[in-house]
């Protein structure tokens, strides 16, 4: 009964499958949104992720916002029932719920146990306005995704990011950048307790650099994971 189900989810799933190639395009598209965002902060505010992390942080968000939520609406999940307006509108409601959940988690996976009201109170002071554009531009490349293609439903929020399973490629566009963000994030995070004393190491500089890297490596090997499934299925 169990495999049956799964076959009926996987057939359902892939007939919203999309090319490669449209994959690709989307892929570059946000890629392009990124650039942007770089060169307008570097050519017309002269900052930088190292000099003005918030301020950099949110031209990225305001960039790519619209970029991520606009294609991704695209590949919602149950056309029937959900128009692209309602896609848009749960997408929209999904960034702010996950600033707020990325928010807390690097607030848990920070400092000892025993400086964690410290450590929250350095935040709300010091590093509040840091806090909130990190967490909006990871929410953007995690949750805001599949927010636009799976709404509420729990089953695929759960196949995607618990068990990581893909059925289709939008579900491949979905899971690898949101995991290659999160895994660069935690990679990034590593030299910022070193005794380096540099600009850099400051919050959240690193974890930015690092979550970017991975989004980007991660489009990367989506783009690859979904020619090699299409030649295989091909075949």
């Amino acid at each position: 009964m169990k495999q049956k189900k799964n076959k009926d989810m996987a057939v359902k799933v892939s007939s919203r499958s999309i090319s490669a190639t449209e994959a690709l395009v989307v892929h570059l598209i946000c890629s392009l949104g990124l650039a942007v965002a770089f060169l307008v902060a570097h050519n017309v505010h002269s900052i930088n992720l190292t000099t003005h992390p918030s301020h950099t942080l949110r031209l990225i968000c305001v960039f790519e916002c619209p970029i991520v939520i606009l294609l991704y609406s695209r590949y919602r999940k149950d056309h029937e029932r959900c128009s692209y307006l309602k896609a848009v509108g749960r997408a929209i409601l999904g960034l702010p719920a996950g600033a707020l959940l990325n928010a807390l988690g690097a607030i848990a996976l920070g400092p000892p146990l025993e400086s964690k009201f410290r450590h929250i109170i350095n935040i709300a002071i010091r590093y509040l306005p840091k806090t909130i554009n990190w967490s909006l531009v990871m929410s953007l490349f995690t949750i805001v995704p599949a927010a636009s293609v799976f709404g509420s439903s729990w089953m695929d929020w759960q196949r995607i990011f618990a068990c990581t399973k893909a059925f289709d490629p939008v579900d491949y566009m979905i899971c690898i950048p949101a995991h290659g963000v999160i895994i660069g994030a935690w990679i990034g995070a590593f030299p910022m307790p070193l005794d380096w004393e540099r600009p850099w190491q400051e919050w959240p500089i690193c974890v930015s650099y690092g979550a970017i890297a991975g989004y980007l490596v991660a489009m990367v090997a989506s783009f690859g994971l979904i020619l090699v499934r299409q030649h295989v299925k091909g075949d």
